[in-house]
């Protein structure tokens, strides 16, 4: 015989793994912007004049 469903404790159940999925993606993207931050981006080159005649 099947039990019976418990839809209020099956939907509760979704919420919260909805919540940790959401809440994980944002400490992702968390992290690569601060990452992105940190990383300094390389100073352009600067033409060396002084070798042209």
């Amino acid at each position: 015989m099947p039990r019976k469903p418990n839809y209020n404790f099956e939907k509760r159940q979704r919420e919260i793994q909805k919540k940790e999925k959401k809440a994980a993606k944002a400490e992702a993207k968390r992290q690569q912007a601060e990452s992105r931050k940190e990383v300094p981006k390389p100073d352009s080159p600067v033409p060396d004049t002084s070798t042209t005649g």
